[in-house]
């Protein structure tokens, strides 16, 4: 068993990617190990995490700003002295600079891992700095991360690719009369013989989810008037809804608000996208739309592409680029593709390459070979027969 704290810097009560992230880790491997998680107070993370039985968790500040980090690294310092955890898990730059700070000097440091989730740059000096000062391992979440760690002094500390799982008995397709109820409940009755366009990825400026909006919007009428766009998230601005007003789709758009639970939602969608421009890599929000059965559209960005095969379950375009989503829907409206095959198709992908169970021991290999020797575990695999 090892005692294993996750750190996240993220405020606010928004489930984000990295708040799933840490939470089906935490879920997953506390019948295993001793898990312990460190979040700013008030956060998505520390109430998903105190709903998971025999998870601790500690409300703690993670700010880059330097006058407010001596009181959180204090905190922590007194945390890691008292509980002498084999490993710290940080999943970005705020709380990975805290935890190295205040594991300085420590009589047993922690192993420190660090998982890059996003397509930010890596700044070399700070690479190079955080290396030196006790970043054992770094986590890929995709191929297109690890590459761009691989160009920078995380190199040296040891790179793993562990790709974000999702759960396929949880997330699973939905039966007709179960999407039927689902498109009644978010959509009414007036859907019928419409694709519904839908995305749970989040409404974030980056996401550009309006494109999916404007390319609906260019459309010929006849054809524009057979789909309808759906999202789920925060709260959209005043701007994208004079936006979606002036483009004449109050009528062809839906904002469902910000769910605990996304399953019923993607139950009631036809088609999944997410178009992001920036930011993000492999995405939690596309594998969990095509592990229920939706075919999805993507961007050409970053990981993103990693997920689709195209044209078999899910279609690539290029990032903000409404036009280009334009004709692939006017493909779509004219059947040049079988939805239902392609929802099958993405299924099966995410059973064989999406699961979860892959995402929980790959991160859990990563912490075994940073602990225990080689030789040591060796014993332990002996030992367990």
């Amino acid at each position: 068993m090892m005692k294993i704290l996750y750190t996240n810097f993220h405020v606010g009560p928004h489930v984000s990617g990295h708040a799933i992230y840490i939470s089906r880790l935490a879920q997953n491997l506390v019948g295993h190990h001793s898990i312990s998680v460190a979040a700013p107070p008030g956060c998505a993370l520390l109430r998903l995490a105190a709903d998971i039985p025999d998870v601790r968790t500690y409300p703690i500040d993670f700010s880059s700003r330097l006058y407010r980090m001596p009181a959180p690294a204090r905190k922590l310092r007194a945390l890691l002295e008292r509980e002498n955890f084999d490993v710290v898990h940080v999943n970005g730059s705020a709380d990975h600079k805290l935890v190295i700070l205040a594991s300085l000097f420590l009589k047993q440091r922690p192993k420190i891992v660090f998982t890059k989730h996003n397509d930010q740059p890596i700044s070399a000096l700070s690479a190079r700095i955080r290396t030196w000062l006790g970043t054992d391992h770094v986590i890929a979440v995709c191929d297109h991360v690890r590459r761009k760690l691989a160009k920078t002094a995380y190199a040296n500390a040891g790179i793993s690719t562990v790709f974000n799982g999702v759960d396929t008995t949880t997330f699973r397709p939905s039966s007709a009369e179960e999407k039927s109820g689902m498109r009644a409940r978010y959509f009414g009755k007036e859907l019928a013989g419409r694709i519904v366009l839908g995305s749970n990825a989040g409404t974030g400026e980056y996401k550009s989810w309006m494109d999916m909006v404007r390319a609906v919007a260019r459309l010929p009428l006849a054809v524009r008037e057979g789909f309808h766009v759906a999202v789920a998230g925060g709260p959209i601005s005043s701007a994208d809804l004079a936006e979606i007003r002036g483009l004449g789709m109050e009528g062809r758009f839906s904002y469902v608000g910000i769910l605990d639970d996304v399953r019923p939602f993607i139950s009631a969608i036809d088609v999944g996208f997410v178009l992001s421009h920036r930011v993000e890599t492999i995405s939690f929000a596309c594998r969990e739309m095509m592990a229920c059965g939706k075919p999805v559209i993507v961007t050409e960005y970053a990981g993103l592409p990693e997920n689709i095969t195209r044209g078999i379950d899910g279609w690539v375009v290029p990032p903000r680029s409404p036009d280009s989503i334009a004709t692939l829907l006017a493909q779509i409206a004219d059947r040049a593709f079988n939805l239902f095959d392609m929802g099958v198709a993405a299924r099966r992908k995410a059973e064989a390459k999406f699961d979860q169970v892959d995402f929980i021991h790959g991160t859990q290999r990563v912490y075994v070979e940073l602990v225990f020797p080689a030789p040591r575990r060796h014993e332990l695999s002996g030992a367990g027969g």
